[in-house]
């Protein structure tokens, strides 16, 4: 009872310092802003839809990653997690940047109609045409990856489907129609959710089937998106077909680069699997891959906090791009992430022992757990590298987004062959974390080249570094001692929630607390004399 009650404690506090610091970041990016409050309004509440949007999916994926867990042998499920990498792959490619390039056009004084038909006639057409070509070549497509055909058809199928959707989603996006599109993206995932509820239920485990459970996956997941397709065409018979062949070179001109990008991330976040199956024994890999596929969803938390950031931030980065006081604004922002982040990279591998019974109940996949504070630790270096990036987004150099996104995948390639081969799971993790953070350090150099912000370095290195430091400590050396933990979480706690009211400066106030904070030795003197 006690283990619980303090468990229900510090799972209130991390919701109170997360709940705290959303709202300081909007405090700081509506800061002296003039517009009218119905404005703010409508752009907090379509945030918030979108963030839903895009998040729920994902937290409703979840339960689908405890049911496969328990349901699917640890082979089955890396099969199922190898071919979702090439998904992933495939639906960047089908797009190939023309969702980017339609809402760059759509507000380039183009005319509107030309650009949304040419879109959407490209994409259907390409879409068709992938389908007939990997349909026919969809046997030698199975032997070269080594899976079974029926799995290729429907990889090949939700490809296809999910591409069609794409300028609809945009169209609607574009529209302002923010609730319509948040409805049909989490109609999409409980569909999806209560097909594969259904396939994997007790009722259908005595029917005899040749099926296996993978197939299944496959099959909940095509009708969800074939019901998705069929409700946006309406939106298909408002917009036409038409083609500008003028427009489509501008536009592909435009969508390449984000298409290479888009390739770059696809192997970053998910082609570590490819290499497991590629490296390790053939009887071993798929058991592996599915292992450390089920401990790699522990960094989901951290991948929703990030996820959520960005939806919340990045468009006032843009809106306060030419505000002088921009510089500082982002900086702040910066701190404040960085710290709520450090605390549940902390929190999650504390409690890595509750949240394994939650989310992978099958003690079978418990042996990659060695992963869990390696996995946090990169999707925080992501998201940091995410907020750093603001440079190249509001100064219209692009490129070095696509360029740093290529050096990663040149070391997500070199690593996983490196590192795989004599670590097995291990060396995929760490060659997550190397990737992540490599970026994270490139886009801060050039960042602060062309774009100088005036981070608190020393800050920000004391709490990621204490969080690093007391993660691994727990983790790894005092193998998840949870009431060390519980210690550690508390000292970060304080310190973090010390810096973070540290904010009230922006009201006008002097915060003269800040001067017995660590990272300030430095300023101990000025403090001393009354400087803040």
């Amino acid at each position: 009872m006690y283990r619980w009650c303090m468990r229900g404690v510090y799972v209130k506090k991390i919701v109170k310092i997360v709940v705290f610091f959303l709202k300081r970041v909007v405090y700081l990016q509506f800061e002296g802003r003039k517009e009218p409050l119905s404005m703010l309004r409508k752009l907090f509440k379509d945030t918030v839809i979108y963030g839903i949007a895009t998040v729920l999916p994902r937290v409703l994926t979840l339960l689908l990653t405890r049911l496969y867990v328990n349901k699917l042998d640890t082979a089955a499920f890396g099969v199922y997690s190898g071919l979702y990498v090439y998904l992933i792959l495939g639906n960047v490619v089908l797009s190939y940047g023309m969702e980017t390039a339609f809402f760059r056009f759509m507000n380039k004084g183009e005319r509107k109609s030309v650009v949304q038909s040419t879109a959407l006639t490209s994409l259907t057409v390409s879409s068709l045409l992938f389908m007939l070509l990997a349909y026919v070549l969809r046997n030698p497509i199975a032997r070269w990856l080594d899976y079974d055909v029926e799995y290729i058809v429907f990889a090949i199928l939700i490809l296809v489907l999910d591409a069609l959707v794409v300028i609809p989603f945009a169209w609607l996006r574009n529209k302002g129609m923010s609730k319509y599109y948040a409805l049909l993206r989490i109609s999409n995932v409980a569909l999806n959710l209560g097909l594969n509820l259904y396939y994997f239920s007790d009722v259908q485990v005595g029917v005899p089937s040749a099926h296996t459970g993978v197939w299944y996956i496959f099959m909940a997941n095509m009708l969800a998106s074939l019901s998705t397709l069929v409700l946006v065409l309406p939106i298909y018979v408002k917009i036409r077909f038409s083609f500008d062949a003028r427009l489509w070179r501008e536009m592909m001109i435009y969508a390449f680069p984000v298409l290479l990008a888009g390739i770059a991330f696809a192997v970053n976040e998910g082609f570590d699997r490819v290499f497991l199956r590629m490296l390790l024994p053939a009887e071993t890999a798929d058991s592996t891959i599915g292992v450390y596929s089920a401990c790699y969803k522990m960094g989901v938390f951290m991948n929703l906090f990030v996820t959520a950031y960005k939806l919340g931030v990045e468009p006032f980065f843009f809106s306060n791009a030419q505000d002088k006081n921009a510089p500082k604004t982002y900086a702040r922002v910066t701190e404040y992430f960085i710290i709520a982040g450090g605390f549940i990279l902390l929190f999650i591998t504390v409690f890595t022992d509750l949240f394994k019974h939650i989310l992978i109940p099958n003690s079978d996949y418990w042996e990659a757990l060695w992963i869990v504070p390696v996995v946090l630790l990169a999707n925080l270096c992501l998201g940091i590298y995410h907020s750093l990036s603001v440079w190249y987004k509001v100064t219209d150099r692009t490129t070095f987004g696509a360029v740093i996104s290529l050096v990663g995948m040149a070391l997500t390639v070199i690593f996983n062959f490196l590192l795989i081969p004599l670590l097995s799971y291990k060396g995929a993790a760490l060659a997550t974390l190397i990737t992540y953070m490599a970026m994270m350090l490139i886009s801060y150099y050039y960042g602060q080249k062309y774009y100088p912000i005036p981070y608190k370095k020393r800050k920000i290195k004391f709490f990621l570094g204490m969080s690093v430091f007391f993660s691994l400590i727990d983790f790894y050396l005092l193998g998840r001692n949870i009431y060390v933990g519980v210690v550690f979480l508390l000292i970060y706690a304080v310190l973090g929630n010390a810096a973070i009211g540290g904010i009230k400066a922006i009201r006008g106030q002097r915060v003269k607390s800040r001067c017995n904070m660590p990272w300030e030795s430095t300023r101990r003197s000025s403090c001393s004399k009354g400087t803040p």
